[in-house]
């Protein structure tokens, strides 16, 4: 049975890369981490924790991926079996424990940390041939030497309007130590704590090297489409490098109301002048009908014509016949 799920979870991800949380939870299910960000020194110990609520039979699995690379499949058991299947380079490796606190919270361990454990792991639970994953927890592994050098500069605040577009800047300064590093952009809002948004690894076309500072300045852009006020946060730039991971002050994302002010300013004036303009034509229509209403009404002073139909009459009267 086992063999069979290791099968299925292998041609789920060789369907493609996973970089982002993929969330194909059911109604009856729900799986959620602890953390999202995590950083730990070399030789340290970790600690990822994952709460899954749903139907009995189903698997959970702990995923791994680096930066660029596709997900590995570190372990997978069944939610009331007591047998642990840990796969690959993860097999029977004592660096990697699984631990389940009751029938709904399982963590995994990672013990004596290396820098090849930085990457992100991901929770996740099979059902009815569905794989659902939880979004992923970033672990970076920090060197302990201190003989690295590294400046990021943000802007402090960016102000905008919402559905506009944005790039965010992230400009890297290293000393001597040069060569590959990892840029990870984090958010920050009122509402959650830091989590990753977007994770890149350094290109050759992005950084210039000063050769009398012997320095490398690296330029880096985020950039988001459509904002709306959701989006609204603090964002952070982190590179890790030589075995430390460096972040800087992060940018504020503002949002301005200054495009809806315009709009409703504009529907007030109209309402305001359909208001005014119909009140002034009630004033007129109610002055007329008042004046003509109190003026004084006389007869029609044009002369009228009476005609009078007369009658001729014949009278015999003997007394005024003369005769001659």
């Amino acid at each position: 049975m086992a063999s069979s799920h290791l099968v299925f979870c292998l041609a789920c991800l060789l369907s493609g890369t996973m970089v982002k949380e993929t969330l194909l939870t059911t109604p009856s299910s729900s799986l959620r981490v602890k953390q999202s960000f995590i950083s730990a020194p070399v030789g340290g110990n970790v600690t990822l924790q994952c709460s899954y609520e749903g139907d009995d039979s189903a698997w959970i699995c702990w995923y791994m991926q680096t930066l660029g690379q596709k997900p590995q499949l570190i372990t997978s058991f069944f939610v009331y079996s007591t047998e642990n299947n840990f796969y690959g380079a993860f097999k029977n490796h004592p660096r990697f424990s699984l631990i389940r606190e009751n029938q709904t919270t399982y963590q995994l361990i990672i013990s004596d940390l290396k820098m090849s454990d930085s990457a992100t792991y991901y929770c996740a639970f099979n059902h009815a041939q569905v794989v659902s994953f939880a979004e992923g927890t970033t672990v970076i592994v920090k060197s302990s030497s201190s003989n690295v050098q590294t400046l990021i500069h943000q802007s402090e605040s960016e102000t905008i309007q919402p559905g506009h577009s944005l790039t965010l800047n992230c400009t890297v300064q290293t000393g001597i130590c040069g060569g590959e590093h990892n840029v990870y952009w984090f958010k920050k809002s009122e509402e959650s704590h830091p989590a990753l948004i977007y994770s890149h690894g350094s290109k050759n076309d992005q950084c210039k090297r000063n050769p009398t500072t012997q320095t490398h300045t690296c330029l880096y852009n985020l950039s988001i489409e459509s904002l709306n006020v959701a989006d609204a946060g603090i964002y952070y730039c982190g590179v890790s490098l030589c075995g430390h991971i460096v972040f800087g002050n992060g940018t504020t994302l503002k949002f301005t109301s200054e495009g809806n002010f315009l709009v409703y300013f504009m529907a007030g004036s109209l309402t305001g002048l359909f208001l005014i303009l119909l009140m002034f034509l009630v004033e007129r229509l109610n002055k007329t009908y008042n004046r003509q209403a109190t003026e004084p009404r006389f007869p029609d002073p044009s002369p009228q014509t009476t005609t009078v139909l007369v009658r001729p009459t014949c009278k015999n009267n003997s007394q005024n016949i003369h005769h001659f």
